[in-house]
């Protein structure tokens, strides 16, 4: 079984089915661009965004917050979801109205994330130890937009609470029309093994779509997850940060049996590309997005370690990019 050509999310069709996962730090409007760029993309979602300050966005345009460049976006990233995170259900109602006003194609709501600062505000996968109050927040939401509403969730907080099984239950009585699976627990964190089984659990519980996501690091791995779980979508998540060619190679491999394999030359023009599409969205702390990628694109690179360590004593964007244009000068004349 290989991965579907296309899933549904609504009325949305998603082509193919992939999906970039929504991951904080990482998944900016500048990062989903080159993804899309790259093709074999279908959906690509916002870094988690919290409800109060969509809502407290709406309530001062004039001064930007975190929630703004969160949320911000281009035409040419459509189909997109904007991913929210919170535990008040009018509160989060209201800011899933603010992000269908900004024209986003669907609301997704995180139920995932197990870290400590977010858990403790009983966001994330702090709600999943309370399942009447996800209910609500569902209904809410589902009651206050239009647009289509999907939520991405871990299986429990830990191997003794699991309980995918009846979130998948609940999303389905809320009317939600996708959901997506990370099969870990919180108390994993991203360490140890996902366990697919529960994806194909959870698969044969509902009858909504489901997106498989968890250690995905190549194709044959996404062709293996559908095959093992039967899910109509996966979702690619920090492998995309290090490869994010890794959505073309998965659509080529499904094509041909085979993918391309990018070269040295291929590494210095992709960080090249998304280094000079920072410095001109003139986005926020530019210097420290461009050392965060440096470890994340330099995976891989003949000498990246020295490349890291110049980059990581940079104090200005104009001398980081030098330093790449000088290193991969010197690397590329190596190898030839």
């Amino acid at each position: 079984m290989a991965v579907p050509a296309s899933f549904s999310i609504g009325p949305i069709r998603i082509a193919p089915a992939t999906v970039l996962a929504p991951m904080a730090g990482v998944t900016d409007t500048v990062f989903r661009r080159l993804i899309r760029n790259q093709g074999g993309c279908g959906l690509i979602m916002t870094e988690f965004t919290s409800s109060h300050g969509v809502v407290a966005l709406k309530k001062n345009t004039r001064k930007p917050t975190k929630a703004f460049r969160y949320l911000y976006f281009e035409p040419e990233e459509h189909p997109i979801t904007a991913q929210l995170f919170g535990s008040d259900p009018v509160v989060m109602a209201e800011a899933a109205r603010v992000c269908e006003d900004q024209g986003f194609d669907a609301v997704d709501i995180n139920f995932g994330c197990p870290v400590n600062k977010v858990v403790k505000c009983n966001g994330g996968s702090g709600l999943l130890r309370d399942l009447p109050l996800v209910e609500r927040l569902l209904q809410e939401v589902r009651a206050a937009i239009k647009i289509p509403l999907t939520m991405k969730f871990r299986a429990g907080w830990n191997d003794r609470e699991l309980v995918y099984l009846q979130m998948g239950r609940i999303a389905e009585d809320c009317g939600l029309q996708a959901i997506a699976l990370h099969p870990r627990t919180r108390e994993q964190g991203y360490s140890g093994k996902s366990d697919w089984t529960r994806i194909a659990e959870l698969k044969a519980h509902v009858k909504l779509p489901v997106i498989g996501n968890g250690d995905i690091l190549t194709p044959e791995d996404a062709c293996r997850m559908v095959t093992e779980t039967g899910c109509d979508a996966v979702m690619v998540g920090r492998t995309a940060s290090a490869n994010p060619w890794i959505f073309r190679q998965i659509s080529e491999y499904l094509a041909t049996g085979s993918y391309w394999v990018p070269s040295e030359r291929d590494r210095y023009d992709i960080m090249r590309t998304y280094y000079t599409m920072l410095r001109d969205k003139d986005a926020m702390d530019t210097v420290g997005k461009m050392k965060q990628f440096a470890t994340y694109f330099t995976h891989g690179v003949r000498n990246g370690t020295k490349l890291r360590t110049a980059i990581y004593q940079a104090t200005d964007a104009a001398s980081i990019l030098d330093l790449v244009d000088r290193f991969f000068e010197h690397e590329l004349t190596i190898a030839a």
